[in-house]
């Protein structure tokens, strides 16, 4: 059904922009999720080592410009952790006379942190702002969206130029996304899906990439766990996935992140420095190839999913593994669509 929208939302996750501001932010990430403290500490000496300052919010700044050039409604830029926090930004919506709003989450995917958090953050701003506030429309998950399955291809491509000639035929292409734990995959979906609506998006997107550069034989490996040790979380994790193709004789890896839209600091810390030095240590080639948002079709699709809500324009999918996320002022997918038996945290 067509609707009628006057202004945009891209919504994130947020990040801090210098030193004093990394610890209020990752307190607001975990705040009430029982990360263990040792956890907050390693992350936030991550970073510190890039000077506090998280690279997404200058990355989703660059996909606003780039949106801006592409559609006449106000573009606005709200998160869920730091500032500009969500609710100041539909608070700014509302006194500006924003009735209704298309809103883009910076998440490919399904599941409780990827979905589901994202219409709660929706729900939560609209309720600070009482009445007045703005209707807002959750655009739908993009995972198997050709643009985003054309730039993450051409980067895995430029990455794999990279290697030296004589063990690029031999690397090996493995896919990452950010692990969460295994009870929030189960319960990711509506009920009768049967679960694992992440993980199998997550799986769908790298076939589609693989696919789409003539690869048949690649890898989905996990990234980022933060939760407790006894919790299980999807497994393998990166850097033990490189030491067992190190022990099979794998010379060289290209790591594409695509469960990520755009860079941050759980990308150039658990890739671009963990990973990475560990292929380094174990004698192997390593090159990671680059996050879908920076590439130009990347707002193109943007600008596509609000057609399909604004004009009734025909949405183009890939995949043959259901998607959703499209819903109203924080709703959910469907009844008990994504509610994990404990919120996964996720600091960067």
């Amino acid at each position: 059904m067509r609707e009628q929208a006057d202004a945009l939302l891209v919504l994130s996750f947020g990040g801090p922009e210098g030193l004093d501001e990394v610890r209020p932010f990752l307190e607001n990430v975990v705040r009430g999720r029982g990360v263990p403290p040792e956890r907050l500490d390693a992350v936030e000496e991550h970073y510190r080592h890039f000077g506090g300052v998280s690279p997404l919010n200058a990355r989703n700044r660059e996909i606003i410009a780039a949106l801006r050039q592409r559609t006449d409604l106000p573009v606005y830029f709200g998160n869920r952790n730091w500032h500009p926090l969500v609710e100041d930004t539909v608070a700014e919506m509302a006194r500006a006379g924003v009735r209704r709003a298309l809103v883009f989450a910076t998440s490919a995917y399904g599941g409780y942190s990827a979905c589901r958090q994202y219409q709660e953050d929706i729900e939560r701003a609209r309720k600070a702002v009482g009445e007045g506030a703005p209707d807002m429309v959750k655009l739908r998950h993009f995972f198997d969206h050709p643009d985003f399955i054309a730039a993450n291809a051409d980067a895995v491509r430029a990455a794999a130029a990279t290697l030296p000639a004589d063990v690029r035929e031999d690397a090996r292409l493995v896919f990452t996304a950010h692990s969460v734990p295994v009870a929030a995959d189960v319960a990711a979906g509506p009920p009768e899906e049967g679960g694992h609506r992440y993980s199998r998006q997550v799986g769908e997107a790298a076939r589609l990439v693989a696919a789409e550069l003539g690869v048949e034989e690649f890898d989905v490996v996990w990234q980022s766990r933060s939760g407790p040790p006894q919790v299980p979380w999807l497994e393998p994790d990166i850097v033990d996935h490189i030491e067992a193709l190190h022990a099979r004789g794998v010379p060289a890896v290209i790591v594409s992140p695509v469960g990520f839209v755009s860079d941050h600091v759980e990308v150039v810390w658990d890739l671009d420095t963990e990973a990475k030095e560990r292929a380094t240590e174990l004698g192997m080639a390593f090159a990671r190839a680059a996050t879908a948002g920076p590439d130009p079709r990347f707002a193109d699709m943007v600008v596509e999913l609000m057609a399909e809500r604004l004009h009734e324009a025909a949405p183009r999918h890939l995949g043959e593994v259901p998607g959703g996320g499209c819903t109203v002022n924080g709703a959910p997918c469907a009844v008990d669509c994504c509610v994990p038996a404990r919120r996964p945290a996720r600091p960067e």
